[in-house]
């Protein structure tokens, strides 16, 4: 914990050098609140929430999507959170779950002061997402979707890569897109999972403009050819900058189609040395 530690200091005193070294160079081209996906501090919050709450903070991050660690309750975490400036924009829930029961999502959205709901995963055989998984998915999401507008959130499918499927003269994310409802159903980009499952991210946000509301931040190490799994090892979710993604141009149209939630999501088990590094990235585009 102490290696951790000091790992993370030494992060972030470069970090804000870096970031002080900037000033007068330009307008930025990443101008919205930092945000960060729970999910990158997997090993942290089980541990010790209030000091991994702190971390959060220290990289000067304001959003959050996530959920409460096991053990606290939406209402508990929501004000911790508040507590270090920190509001949770969106939450997750399981695809077994908000098809069984909408309502719970619903009630634990509202407890967090959250107004998106995601779903990251489809039900299926891995490596093979079929044609019935994607018409399921787009019934379900459809039903549920409604839902959660009539209560005042909007129903979001985090893309995992498998769902760039070939399929007529598209894929069945594009079937996904086209036999949803705009009014129920959008969309949170992921630009790793997007780039492994073999699309183009750039000409994804150019196809479908605003049905995508939300964006992962995170970047694939150079080299990796992807597949259809949803799945790499840990050590291929590299920096923001030193991958192959795209980065700038991403931003920049995502900025043009009013995209206004970004969240790092660092898969790697090197997030305390990954992180402040990822920021500095974003902090160093230019217009």
């Amino acid at each position: 914990m102490k290696t951790r530690l000091f790992i993370f200091c030494l992060s972030l005193s470069l970090l804000l050098s870096f970031t002080d070294s900037l000033a007068q160079k330009g307008k930025p081209l990443y101008t919205f609140p930092l945000g960060v996906q729970a999910y990158t501090y997997r090993n942290s919050f089980p541990k010790d929430v209030i000091a991994t709450l702190d971390t959060i903070k220290a990289l000067g991050i304001t959003e959050m999507e996530g959920g409460a660690p096991k053990g606290m309750s939406p209402d508990e975490f929501r004000k911790l959170c508040n507590e270090r400036g920190i509001r949770i924009p969106s939450t997750g829930d399981g695809y077994e779950s908000i098809t069984k029961d909408p309502t719970k999502a619903i009630a634990n959205a509202k407890a967090l002061g959250a107004s998106y709901v995601m779903v990251a995963w489809i039900p299926h055989q891995r490596g093979n997402f079929t044609l019935a998984n994607a018409q399921k998915a787009v019934d379900d999401f459809n039903r549920v979707g409604k839902i959660l507008k009539e209560n005042g959130l909007t129903f979001c499918y985090h893309n995992h890569g498998y769902e760039f499927q070939k399929h007529e003269n598209g894929t069945l994310f594009d079937y996904m897109v086209q036999n949803t409802n705009p009014d129920y159903v959008s969309f949170e980009m992921d630009i790793l999972w997007t780039q492994h499952g073999g699309a183009d991210p750039v000409a994804l946000l150019k196809k479908y403009g605003n049905r995508f509301k939300l964006m992962h931040l995170k970047d694939l190490k150079k080299g990796v050819k992807g597949d259809l799994t949803g799945g790499t090892p840990a050590e291929n979710d590299v920096p923001l900058g030193q991958g192959q993604v795209n980065i700038p141009e991403i931003l920049r149209l995502a900025k043009q189609l009013g995209i206004q939630h970004y969240f790092i999501e660092d898969e790697s088990n090197k997030e305390y040395e990954q992180m402040p590094v990822s920021i500095a990235y974003l902090k160093s585009l230019r217009q």
